[in-house]
C-alpha cells in the first residue's frame, strides 16, 4: 500500500522540527525560516542603521501554512531558525475531498495539500502534471506550478476559426474550471498555453495531424 501524509497544522509535529540557527546578517528575500515552529517565507528584508547602537533587520514573514503576513524587527547579532526545506518534483493524482494528492515518482510516496493551501494555483492543476512541492522535513507545505500550462477548452461562445483578431474578445472555461479572456477565434476542444503568473493567454497549441 502507498503511503500517503497530510499536510498537518502549525501546531502538528512542531516538537522536535529541525532548523539550523544563522545570523541575522545573512537574512535574505525567499529563505525559510521557523518562528515557533511554523515555517514563513522571508518576503522582504530591510536593513536600517540607526546612528546609536546596533542596526535593525525589518522582515515581512509570509506563513507558508496559511498564507497571512507577520511583521518581525531583529536586531544585529540575534540568530534565527533556518527551516529544513527542500524542493521536490512530484506528479499531480486527483482531487480527494478538499485535498489535492501528489507522487514522488521515484519512491511512488504520496502527499496530500488542502486546497486553501493551494489557493489559485488549482487553476493550472492537471491530473498527471509535475510540480515542485516545497517540503518541511516530511510534510508537503507548497508548491510551484510550471511557468506555462496547456490545457484544453470547455466551454466558449462560438466563434469563426478563420478569424485573426488577436485581443482577448471573450472568455473560455478551460479543463480546470479556470476562466480566461481569450481571442475571439478560440474555439471548444482547442489546447491553450497560459501564463500561470497572469492567468493570461499566450497562444493556442497546434493541432497534430
Amino acid at each position: 500500500m502507498l503511503k500517503l501524509q497530510e499536510f498537518n497544522s502549525p501546531q502538528a509535529g512542531a516538537q522536535g522540527e529541525k532548523s539550523t540557527g544563522m545570523e541575522i546578517e545573512d537574512i535574505k528575500r525567499n529563505l525559510k525560516i521557523l518562528i515557533d515552529g511554523v515555517p514563513y517565507n522571508v518576503v522582504e528584508a530591510e536593513f536600517v542603521k540607526p546612528g546609536k547602537g546596533r542596526a535593525i533587520y525589518k522582515l515581512r514573514l509570509k506563513n507558508l501554512f496559511t498564507n497571512s503576513t507577520i511583521d518581525r524587527t531583529y536586531h544585529s547579532g540575534e540568530k534565527v531558525d533556518q527551516a529544513n526545506v527542500t524542493a521536490q518534483e512530484k506528479q499531480f493524482l486527483y482531487k480527494e475531498g478538499d485535498h489535492y494528492v501528489f507522487m514522488s515518482t521515484d519512491t511512488f510516496e504520496q502527499v496530500s495539500i488542502p486546497e486553501d493551501q493551494i489557493g489559485d494555483r488549482k487553476n493550472w492543476l492537471k491530473e498527471g502534471d509535475v510540480v515542485t512541492v516545497l517540503m518541511l522535513d516530511d510534510r508537503a507545505i507548497d508548491i510551484t506550478v510550471p511557468t506555462f500550462v496547456n490545457l484544453k477548452v470547455v466551454k466558449t461562445e462560438a466563434g469563426s476559426r478563420t478569424a485573426t483578431i488577436t485581443a482577448q474578445a471573450k472568455q473560455a472555461v478551460m479543463e480546470t474550471g479556470a476562466v480566461v479572456g481569450v481571442p475571439v477565434f478560440v474555439q471548444e476542444g482547442d489546447v491553450l498555453k497560459i501564463d500561470t503568473r497572469t492567468g493570461a493567454y499566450v497562444e493556442r497549441i497546434p493541432t497534430k495531424k
